[in-house]
């Protein structure tokens, strides 16, 4: 892979999605003790549950600030799921900010942990207001308690990824983990 040193700086000169998202918004938020590095990201999440808006606010290098303009690009108009998917799976971005000098891999990390606390935060929020007849677990690809049981029981899984590769439950933000675990034990203790 070769360095794209010009598109770091063109978009350190030149950054996109740059400010707060309109409300209502979620935060995410990372930093590195290392080189003191700071990044803030506001989402706008429309009620399909897909990123209307992102927005991001740095304190930090140019390969951040680079990383932090193409992750939001890359997210906007997909849903919760698909952006915490696309945050754990950073091949893409790597590729367009070119080969990098190993001390600024962890600015590309710390846009990731962003996004994926903010979309935490929307996933908290969604469960603590959801009004469905069966309990919401995994905001980020809808997926219910009932739902998770059931594929326990019929699979027998053990793990946290069983379950996800079953149903798809946790394959996001992964703040529904504790959850899915409890109903691990829960379920299994049954048996």
């Amino acid at each position: 892979m070769e360095s794209n040193s010009g598109a770091v700086s063109e978009l350190f000169f030149n950054p996109q999605h740059v400010g707060e998202a309109t409300g209502p918004n979620f935060i995410g938020r990372s930093r590195s003790f290392e080189c003191g590095a700071i990044l803030r990201i506001t989402l706008h999440i429309d009620d399909s549950q897909r990123i209307a808006e992102a927005k991001f606010k740095a304190a930090g290098c140019s390969v951040l600030v680079a990383a932090a303009s193409l992750l939001i690009d890359d997210v906007i108009g997909k849903t919760t799921g698909e952006a915490a998917a696309a945050a754990q799976h950073l091949d893409h971005l790597a590729e367009k900010l070119g080969a990098l000098p190993s001390e600024r891999n962890e600015c590309v990390l710390l846009a990731s942990e962003a996004l994926v606390s903010a979309i935490r935060s929307y996933s908290d929020s969604a469960r603590e207001e959801w009004e469905g007849d069966e309990a919401l677990i995994c905001t980020c690809f809808c997926v219910s308690e009932r739902t998770i049981e059931g594929e326990i029981q019929k699979k027998h899984l053990r793990t946290i990824a069983e379950v996800t590769a079953a149903c798809s439950a946790g394959g996001g933000c992964r703040s529904c983990y504790p959850l899915i675990e409890d109903i691990l034990e829960e379920v299994n203790g049954k048996w």
